[in-house]
């Protein structure tokens, strides 16, 4: 379960923002809602995990709310065309569910068949049919299925290693149901690699290949919060280029600094520092800072924010 309260002028300022906070995207609409709201302030709720699971010797189905994970990567995930989620909303740690049926069978200890069924809350379904197995000394997945009433969906998926360079990657192509045989479809594609020093220096790098880019319509970075999420505007540069440090300067305080490059936003660009403090067995402290700079529409756009979180767990 995922609480939230909002506080800012935009709350009553910007018209439909309390609806668009509690829209809710699965059929399972009741999950999520208002609790609360005022002037200037909103709490909110989401249930992100409802649903019932039986388990097998190897055999898994499980019905509701849960995540299907089909991504590999860390920023950009093409496979996942179930419950995409923004590398922006740093404070959704869990992600989001899918209402959704899932079977599960696994052959074996490192190889898995599985299929997902979700319904939106437009009636719209959304399946496919993943097989994961391990070759090579990397774990490697096959997907194909359908998206919505948009999109035909065939991708795979990979992650292992280079020496010790973690590598791993993901590819799909769609191709619109409509007029099947006179239309072109789009292809997606994200690789990116990691490593970790002895003092536990990490760094991650990635780039992103969207053939969608012409189609997706941005007004400003504020699109980014709130626009409706899709597989096919994960990326909103036609080319996306991503870089991430992060060290524990002490063992309760960790810190990074991440950068990600869209040349196709007039050389635009994000940049977000982070530090993490562990306050207590159950308690966190973050301070996080976001500024993207880019063009549209010709005219330059800068947005700088600050989040100081204190998330207590139990």
């Amino acid at each position: 379960m995922r609480n939230r309260l909002i506080y800012g002028d935009y709350v009553g300022m910007v018209p439909g923002y309390k609806d668009m906070v509690s829209r809710d995207d699965g059929i399972l609409g009741f999950l999520t809602g208002n609790i609360w709201s005022g002037r200037s302030a909103l709490l909110t709720t989401t249930f992100d995990r409802f649903a019932l699971e039986y388990n097998a010797e190897k055999l898994t189905v499980a019905l509701g709310r849960q995540r299907v994970n089909c991504g590999q990567a860390f920023v950009w995930n093409p496979n996942d065309i179930f419950n995409v989620y923004s590398f922006f909303d740093f404070d959704y740690e869990e992600r989001p569910g899918s209402d959704a049926l899932r079977i599960r069978y696994f052959p074996d200890y490192a190889s898995v068949a599985d299929l997902a069924v979700k319904l939106d809350h437009d009636n719209n379904i959304t399946a496919a049919g993943l097989y994961r197995f391990s070759r090579w000394g990397y774990d490697i997945q096959l997907l194909a299925g359908i998206m919505g009433e948009t999109d035909y969906v065939a991708g795979a998926g990979w992650s292992g290693s280079l020496k010790d360079i973690g590598f791993s990657g993901e590819f799909s192509y769609f191709h619109p149901q409509a007029n099947f045989g006179d239309s072109l479809g789009v292809v997606l594609v994200n690789a990116g690699i990691n490593y970790m020093f002895g003092n536990s220096l990490h760094l991650n790098f990635e780039a992103m290949y969207n053939g969608y880019f012409p189609e997706i319509d941005l007004a400003g970075f504020a699109d980014l919060y709130f626009m409706p999420l899709s597989v096919k505007t994960i990326a909103f540069s036609k080319f996306s280029w991503f870089g991430q440090v992060s060290y524990p300067v002490h063992p309760l305080l960790r810190t990074s600094l991440a950068v990600m490059y869209l040349p196709s936003l007039g050389k635009g660009y994000f940049v977000m520092p982070s530090a993490e403090y562990s306050a207590g067995d159950n308690l966190d402290i973050s301070l996080l800072g976001q500024k993207f700079s880019g063009e549209f529409g010709g005219s330059e756009e800068k947005l700088n924010m600050v989040f100081l979180r204190f998330r207590l767990s139990f």
